[in-house]
């Protein structure tokens, strides 16, 4: 594979690789079928659409891609059971985890329950004090004053907890791997259950969720005619879910997020909109918003505050309520960042310490605040195009995070681990997995680790390559173009946002924002121009070199996207790399 224009190595020392020659040939072929914008095509040519799928693939129709729920297991018994609770009368509880999928999994059942005029109670445990998923006491406790307890976004291997609810049915709707034996209760609906075929793998917890209530509205109309609460309206709680979720945005998800963000857009749920308000976001909502606006704020209350701030939010129809605890989720959100800061700078001098091209780079250190080692996690992961895995030591035990690369399955891994008994506990999915370790089974268990990740292949990728998917000249950017190529999105995991590549081009001028940000202002010299704005980069050699350009030419690298000033729409370059010309 030739490198894209030339660059073997750009400012950041990456690779630009751009299509193959079959994606190009398919590109040109599907402009000429289609007639849409050829950087349009290119981008639909990547994920593999032809000329006539582009149609339905630019406007996805829900109504033709959800699954029948019925198609997962043990969905129709769990929804009958709701359901007998429902008819009953009975007392529910709904177990969540702490994340922004197991709030948004909470508030869809709160939700669909208030508008049949039952109040749930909401469980959400501590992640310090209690960690992850079900424990004992809670469930004792639940099952003692509840009729039915539904886990969300958890419960799939949580046998002792489960059979600790004496006297109460236990209903999970969970997406994390499962093990060889499922806890013995009424139902547990998930598609990464080991007898699943697999289809519904990327499902988060708020879409099996979402298909449960879709199955219980289903039964209700076939029983009796009664028509369920309205799903369409809480598909922005889906949407948030997913995004923040990590979740791959292909098939139905792409469908669920994209409807999703028109219901947020509708302003219509108080904790949405207080959330967004707070984050000051000042235009329609997109995965962006989702995944670095909204989701870290509402992770904020189960990371470093109180567990069940995100769920309450997101579930209230109080909107003084939903101001009020959208505002301590951003205080929440401004001290963690400051934690995570300086966790991520402890953790990363210790993995460069112990080296960066292993199949796994891992950190651990005394007292580092267990909320904030996933995120953490993530940024040595990006940093390095390896799986990564950070772990906060205290009394002699480990509770880690790990986050991982494309390709390699690391809640598969950490399962192994905790089954040939190197962890206390561990699981998760293919890219995200927690894990409990004593603190004498460190090194050994790590070691295993990465051994289990080498043989997947994470130890062969270096630096990350730059993807791109076009040329493109600055006379031919648009905020139509955009337009259009937003049709392809949502982006996010599993659905690269484009990147297209200006070449050749001089810069007309450049000023420095903040401590390590650049503005910059590029063209053709046939009149164009197109601002710029690179995160970051100062961090690199990337900030230093463009603002010392001294006149010379450069291939710039990004994403496109419009800038709203003022009521004027203009594009602007998420300026990503560069390479001298």
């Amino acid at each position: 594979m030739t490198d894209f224009l030339g660059v073997s190595e750009s400012l950041t020392g990456r690779r630009w690789v751009g299509p193959d020659v079959e994606t190009s040939r398919a590109a040109e072929q599907l402009a000429q079928d289609t007639a849409l914008p050829p950087a349009l095509c290119a981008v639909l040519a990547r994920r593999g659409v032809s000329a006539g799928e582009a149609e339905s693939f630019l406007e996805p129709k829900l109504v033709d891609l959800l699954p029948d729920p019925r198609s997962i297991k043990d969905m129709e018994v769990a929804a009958g059971r709701f359901l007998q609770a429902v008819k009953s009368r009975q007392r529910i509880a709904v177990f969540a985890d702490y994340d922004v999928d197991g709030g948004t999994s909470a508030a869809l059942l709160i939700t669909w329950l208030r508008q049949m005029n039952l109040q749930a109670t909401l469980y959400v445990p501590d992640r310090i004090d209690e960690g992850y998923g079900p424990n004992e006491a809670a469930m004792a406790d639940l099952a003692r004053a509840h009729d039915l307890i539904i886990c969300v976004d958890c419960g799939t291997l949580s046998h002792g907890p489960i059979a600790a609810a004496k006297g109460a049915d236990v209903v999970v709707l969970d997406h994390h791997l499962g093990g060889e034996t499922l806890p013995d209760c009424v139902a547990v609906v998930n598609p990464n259950r080991q007898d699943e075929s697999g289809d519904l793998a990327h499902l988060c917890a708020a879409s099996v969720v979402f298909l449960m209530l879709v199955e219980a509205n289903r039964q209700m109309r076939e029983a009796d005619g009664t028509r369920g609460p309205d799903l369409m309206a809480m598909l922005d709680l889906v949407a948030l879910g997913t995004v923040a979720d990590v979740a791959p945005l292909i098939g139905v998800n792409r469908a669920l997020v994209r409807q999703g963000l028109k219901v947020m857009a509708r302003r219509n749920r108080p904790g949405v909109v207080a959330l967004s308000d707070v984050s000051r976001m000042d235009s329609a909502p997109n995965s962006y918003h989702l995944g670095f606006l909204l989701g870290p704020r509402v992770n904020a209350g189960g990371r470093i505050g109180q567990a069940d701030l995100g769920a309450r939010l997101l579930s209230t129809s109080d909107p003084a309520e939903a101001e009020a605890l959208a505002a301590r989720l951003d205080e929440l959100n401004t001290e963690r960042r400051d934690i995570e800061a300086s966790v991520r700078a402890a953790a990363m001098a210790q993995a460069e310490e112990r080296g960066l091209d292993a199949p796994l780079v891992w950190a651990a250190g005394e007292g580092w605040h267990p909320g904030v080692v996933g995120i953490v996690a993530s940024r040595l992961k990006e940093a390095t195009n390896r799986p990564a895995v950070v772990i906060g030591l205290e009394d002699g035990e480990g509770k880690g995070s790990g986050r991982s690369i494309s390709g390699v399955d690391l809640g598969a891994s950490i399962q192994k681990l905790a089954a040939e008994g190197l962890l206390i506990k561990g699981g998760g999915h293919k890219m995200a997995a927690g894990l409990s370790v004593a603190q004498d089974q460190l090194e050994p268990a790590m070691e295993r680790l990465s051994e289990l990740l080498a043989k997947q292949g994470a130890g062969d990728a270096g630096p990350a390559d730059l993807k791109l998917d076009s040329l493109l000249m600055p006379t031919g950017a648009t905020v139509d173009l955009i337009n259009d190529i937003d049709k392809a999105g949502p982006f996010g995991a599993g659905a690269a946002a484009p990147r297209f590549a200006f070449p050749d081009v001089e810069i007309r001028f450049t000023k420095r924002v903040g401590d390590s940000h650049l503005k910059l202002t590029f063209g053709d010299g046939f009149g164009a121009r197109i601002d710029a704005i690179a995160f970051g980069a100062y961090d690199t050699p990337l900030g230093p070199a463009l603002e010392s350009h001294g006149g010379a030419r450069f291939h710039l690298a990004g994403r496109l996207e419009i800038n709203t000033w003022g009521g004027r729409q203009s594009v602007q370059l998420r300026l990503e790399d560069a390479a001298r010309a």
